[in-house]
């Protein structure tokens, strides 16, 4: 009798308020099959979106972290792997949508917000990073995309191009984007998915409509959906190895004219 084939399961760190970009790749993943397990440090969010995760349906799982330190991330990963089992079970997706922003004139940016970018942006991303690679390295190869398991980093116009406020966000973010194409290199050779996803421009959350006009609200041409962005890593995720993405670039259809 043939065993049933093992339950994926996808691993996302960062969900703000639970209306961004994490949030929504939570919830769709959950929609297409996965188990969830939800990396975060806001208790009452996380716990919310797993409790309506499983009030529809689905199967999902907090684990809040005090900090996305590295031992706090290791710990994490251990508990996962705790709560989600193999051979029941097996991590086969992984997003880090973890960051820390400081948009300030260079001479009015602290050395301690200088080292916060880096620790959140790099040393949480390189955490959260051997985490799942170290998860996927224990998979067998899916017949369907060929691959041990996807590990996608979420990030942004900063990651590529800095501005007269970014010198310390800029800083962090293009250190994540050089880790996630060194990781491409190296463990494409052994059938582990890595991608990078910029998301360039402002996302529909509710931190963005407090500051936004109800035309900006509603207007879909000039903004992302978060909705939108988790259907773009669910593609991701799906790829067949014959033709891989690492780096990804997301932008509304009406983008701000220079």
């Amino acid at each position: 009798m043939a065993c049933p084939a093992a339950k994926r399961v996808l691993v996302v760190a960062g969900i703000g308020n639970g209306t961004g970009t994490g949030a929504s790749t939570a919830r769709l993943f959950a929609k297409n099959g996965y188990n969830v397990a939800i990396i975060a440090r806001g208790d009452s969010f996380v716990q919310g979106l797993a409790n309506e995760i499983n009030s529809s349906g689905g199967e999902a799982a907090s684990f809040t972290v005090p900090s996305y330190s590295h031992d706090h991330l290791t710990a994490a990963w251990a508990s996962i792997h705790k709560h989600f089992p193999k051979p029941e079970y097996t991590v086969r997706a992984a997003v880090f949508n973890v960051a820390y922003g400081v948009l300030r004139p260079f001479l009015d940016t602290t050395s301690q917000e200088v080292q916060e970018s880096l620790d959140t942006n790099v040393g949480a991303a390189f955490s959260f990073a051997r985490g799942a690679i170290l998860a996927f390295k224990d998979n067998g190869i899916e017949e369907t995309n060929g691959a041990r398991g996807t590990l996608i980093f979420t990030g942004s116009t900063g990651s590529v191009r800095g501005n007269v406020t970014t010198s310390a966000y800029a800083a962090g973010k293009w250190g994540s984007r050089a880790l996630s194409q060194s990781l491409a290199k190296e463990f494409g050779q052994q059938n582990i998915h890595i991608a990078h996803s910029i998301i360039d421009g402002s996302i529909l959350v509710d931190r963005q409509r407090e500051h936004r006009s109800a035309e900006w609200a509603e207007n879909e041409d000039i903004r992302l959906r978060p909705e939108s962005i988790a259907l773009s890593y669910l593609y991701l995720v799906n790829q067949d190895r014959s033709a891989w993405t690492w780096e990804l670039d997301l932008r509304p259809a009406h983008e701000k004219l220079l």
